[in-house]
């Protein structure tokens, strides 16, 4: 669904022409849309929403005086902009703020129910408006992440000449989810989660709204459960307000404020931000040896249902890549975890992701074999492929000298001092031990010394 409003004069009275042509049209299409809810039938989050900057909490890095975005919302000149943040930021706030403050149309489409036919009307709409009375139309995508490429790209030519100004908002980074082309004509600006406090402000002068009274701690309780999003504590506080008057109570307890947050969803998005925030916190905590964060992490991500199976390729990943041959028993159970996740499933395979979660984490680390690797890769890139010595090759090539290979097996110790490495390598040394693998780093260093390469 989408909402339309526009601050333009009535037609001037007179003979028809294409200008007032267009306006006629214009109004009709403007009969077209829903009339309003009834302002206490719309959700208590709704009717909240403070309309100018004077009610409005949070987001003082990007509403400082003389700001380009403190601007656009006083004045409603806008400009084309991302509004990025967490749920219940402000971001329809201060988009609708910026309508409201304009002198031309406003309109607003949701990205999960809209197609490029709803935006093509739009601009439609834009181009009639601009050429019957030189008026501006803003139009506030809302989840412009969910739109694909080509329904982003329908909006380039409007956005490019001006014929709409566009604020799209999204809980996605945008870097990943807006088309480059489209982020390029846009400015980004990141929200913040609220905190405890500035959500406690937004519900200060609700419960009185609702008719009830609440007890000491209860916005607070409601606002720390809310983890950053006022919408959900405005929610909550209403349900709890609902509550509380089907029991003919007048007085929201810490009880009842409990008993409206317990079915809060846990925040997390397989296929966004957070899918990668976590993992990589994930990743992180195990490699710095924290198997309390890890598992923590891991929680967040099995509660909100990602697939076991992406966090054990990650884990196998980590075996080899942060913890190698400083305890080579790592990849043997981080593989184990993933035939295990692939055999048992959810729920059952949490135990096995669990285990691994530990291991890994108090497991000695080293990076060694992927930096020796790196090293190797790189000298490749710069100097090209040398062949191996013609005693390596698989069979003698014609015309070159035959060069006998030397079995180790053959040898005492199973060492032979040939040369295995091309001559324009020879003595370059891309693996260095760490500390964490003194065994590895001993042997080495003997081996080198029986086949003559100190």
């Amino acid at each position: 669904m989408y909402t339309f409003f526009t601050r333009s004069g009535a037609p001037p009275s007179g003979a028809r022409t294409p200008q007032t042509a267009e306006r006629a049209i214009l109004g009709v299409l403007e009969t077209l849309f829903d009339a309003p809810e009834p302002d206490d039938e719309r959700p208590l989050a709704v009717r909240a929403r403070p309309a100018t900057l004077a009610g409005f909490v949070g987001q003082e890095h990007l509403l400082a005086p003389g700001s380009a975005l403190r601007t656009a919302v006083e004045t409603g000149r806008a400009h084309s902009m991302i509004l990025h943040g967490p749920p219940g930021s402000g971001k329809t706030t201060l988009a609708r703020m910026i309508g409201a403050a304009g002198d031309g149309a406003f309109e607003e489409l949701s990205a999960v129910n809209a197609g490029r036919a709803e935006v093509r009307a739009v601009i439609e709409r834009a181009r009639l408006r601009r050429r019957a009375s030189g008026e501006a139309t803003i139009l506030f995508l809302d989840e412009i992440h969910r739109f694909n490429k080509a329904q982003q790209d329908a909006l380039l030519p409007a956005v490019e000449e001006e014929e709409i100004v566009l604020i799209g908002a999204t809980t996605e980074n945008p870097a990943f989810e807006v088309n480059s082309a489209l982020l390029s004509r846009t400015r980004v600006y990141a929200l913040r989660a609220l905190d405890e406090e500035q959500v406690e402000r937004v519900l200060a002068g609700l419960p009185e709204r609702l008719g009830v009274t609440v007890d000491d701690g209860v916005l607070a309780q409601l606002a720390r459960g809310a983890h950053g999003d006022a919408r959900v504590a405005i929610a909550a506080l209403e349900l709890a307000a609902q509550a509380a008057a089907a029991a003919g109570e007048r007085t929201i307890g810490p009880e009842r404020a409990a008993d409206a947050m317990q079915q809060r969803a846990v925040r997390y998005d397989r296929a966004g931000d957070r899918h990668y925030d976590y993992i990589s916190a994930w990743i992180k905590s195990v490699r710095g040896s924290d198997p309390d964060a890890a598992l923590y992490y891991l929680a967040v991500m099995l509660e909100g249902g990602e697939d076991p199976a992406f966090v054990a390729r990650r884990a196998v990943i980590l075996a080899s890549e942060d913890i190698g041959n400083a305890d080579p028993g790592a990849l043997t159970l981080a593989t184990a975890a993933a035939a295990a996740v692939e055999r048992v499933g959810p729920p059952e395979a949490s135990f096995a992701l669990a285990q691994a979660t530990v291991y890994l984490a108090l497991a000695p680390k080293s990076n060694a074999a992927g930096h020796a690797l790196a090293a190797a890769r790189s000298h490749v890139r710069e100097h090209g492929a040398a062949p191996p010595p013609a005693a390596l090759q698989s069979g003698p090539r014609p015309g070159a000298d035959r060069a006998d290979y030397e079995y180790p097996h053959d040898l005492p110790g199973a060492l032979s001092p040939q040369e295995l490495a091309p001559a324009e390598v020879a003595g370059r040394r891309f693996f260095t031990p760490t500390e964490r693998e003194e065994d590895l780093a001993r042997r080495l260093e003997r081996i080198r010394h029986l086949r003559g390469r100190p």
